[in-house]
């Protein structure tokens, strides 16, 4: 709108230019600044709590050992499980990997990188009704499910504070 580059106003310069063929949503989940992502990681995992390093390294192989596992993180609040899960999140864009951060409210979306609510990755519905099945409004041939195809990890933050519909939403598409 302003008529300059990203770049001019302090922004991540676009690669559309270069990235003919690959879908959009793609580009937009791996925007990945190599140096700050290294930084980071080297910076914040000494900083892992026992309990913290343990949880962390079993969700890093998981991933890398292209395992499926599905995990569930809890712990009461302030034990610091939005700071294990951004780590976790830099490790694997840090391995170039795709991984797909979303939450149940748009308050904790905002505390994770590139964070999106669960209603806008999936396309869930807004309301669910219970006698009905409901799905996630993605086509198997779209750019969004070639990104669910290709990403490594998806990390829903208060996965517990969504409807029961959502999550069955999302494992019947998946």
């Amino acid at each position: 709108m302003g008529g300059a580059f990203l770049t001019s106003y302090g922004l991540l310069g676009s690669n559309r230019l270069h990235a003919e063929g690959i879908p959009t949503f793609i580009i937009q989940e791996t925007p990945y600044d190599e140096d700050s992502l290294a930084r980071y990681v080297d910076e914040m995992e000494p900083k892992l709590l026992q309990d913290q390093q343990i949880a962390y390294q079993t969700f890093i192989n998981s991933v890398l050992n292209r395992a499926g596992d599905v995990f569930f993180l809890d712990a009461p609040g302030g034990n610091g499980k939005t700071f294990v899960t951004k780590l976790i999140l830099a490790k694997v864009q840090h391995e170039h990997l795709i991984a797909v951060a979303m939450a149940s409210s748009g308050i904790a979306a905002t505390l994770l990188p590139g964070g999106r609510t669960a209603h806008s990755t999936f396309k869930l519905p807004l309301n669910f009704v219970s006698d009905e099945k409901t799905s996630c409004n993605i086509t198997k041939n779209s750019s969004r499910a070639d990104l669910l195809r290709r990403c490594q990890l998806i990390v829903w933050d208060e996965c517990t504070m969504a409807n029961k519909g959502a999550i069955e939403a999302l494992d019947t598409m998946l």
